[in-house]
């Protein structure tokens, strides 16, 4: 198999309470096609005060600033892919795929995707494993067969699988000793990151969280700010398809 990099190790998150993914884990490690290591999900509602004021910046750092107060959950989740970079930085790996614990994988089409994903990925640092259905604004970079390389404006949240590279990591690394928002709102700022997001359609990965005993980032809303938490969401996604459209224009 003729690939740009052979350096590899797959990362699975996961989270120790939630004992219903250790299921999914096991079966990632199954239909993984690369060495496997788990680390453990950072669990934000087990960190201090101390520990949130050392990560959690008072500032807004990327425009347009977060509509939102980012939650123990979501802080936790950024510092469990921080320590994969980290992982994938000192390992010395050209590149890690970093798993969420909450996704199944169909190893038919993933190992095509993944392996087309290992052609390109020195050239363009960062690939996503989409779960969602890929939306009409993106650009195509590279075609082989049925598969292709996207570059999505904005790109997509979720951050459920992503082939991440040497150098990426050590660049979002050095981008994210403080945050401001969650993981996959800030990796849609490539902008500020340095780092631009593409992804492979079709993945072969698909999202089970329900199936996997539902989200651990969420917290309870109240109904009464639900309608004004929507729209302040509405106007943010705005503001963000409108900057990357522009900035991603701007570079040609």
């Amino acid at each position: 198999m003729d690939l740009e990099v052979s350096n590899l190790k797959c990362f699975i998150i996961h989270l120790k309470r939630a004992k219903k993914r250790r299921a999914f884990v096991n079966q990632i490690i199954s239909d993984m096609p690369i060495k496997s290591e788990i680390i453990d999900a950072t669990d934000g509602e087990l960190l201090s005060n101390e520990e949130i004021n050392d990560i959690l910046s008072t500032s807004n750092l990327y425009n347009p600033k977060y509509p939102f107060k980012i939650n123990r959950g979501e802080i936790g989740c950024f510092l469990s892919h921080r320590e994969v970079w980290r992982q994938i930085v000192d390992q010395k790996l050209d590149a890690g795929l970093i798993v969420e614990d909450d996704v199944r994988i169909n190893p038919l089409i993933f190992k095509k995707s993944f392996n087309f994903s290992l052609k390109y990925i020195k050239k363009y640092k960062y690939i996503q494993f989409q779960v969602r259905k890929m939306n009409k604004h993106h650009q195509i970079i590279q075609i082989q067969n049925e598969l292709k390389l996207l570059r999505p404006a904005p790109s997509f949240l979720r951050t459920s699988a992503q082939l991440v590279s040497y150098e990426a990591a050590l660049t979002l690394l050095d981008k994210t000793k403080t945050i401001d928002r969650p993981v996959d709102t800030t990796l849609q700022m490539f902008w500020g990151t340095k780092i631009k997001c593409f992804c492979i359609s079709e993945s072969g990965i698909t999202d089970h969280t329900f199936e996997a005993g539902g989200s651990t980032l969420s917290q309870k809303r109240h109904s009464a700010n639900g309608f004004l938490r929507n729209i302040r969401r509405m106007i943010y996604r705005i503001c963000i398809f409108c900057i990357s459209k522009y900035k991603k224009d701007s570079e040609t």
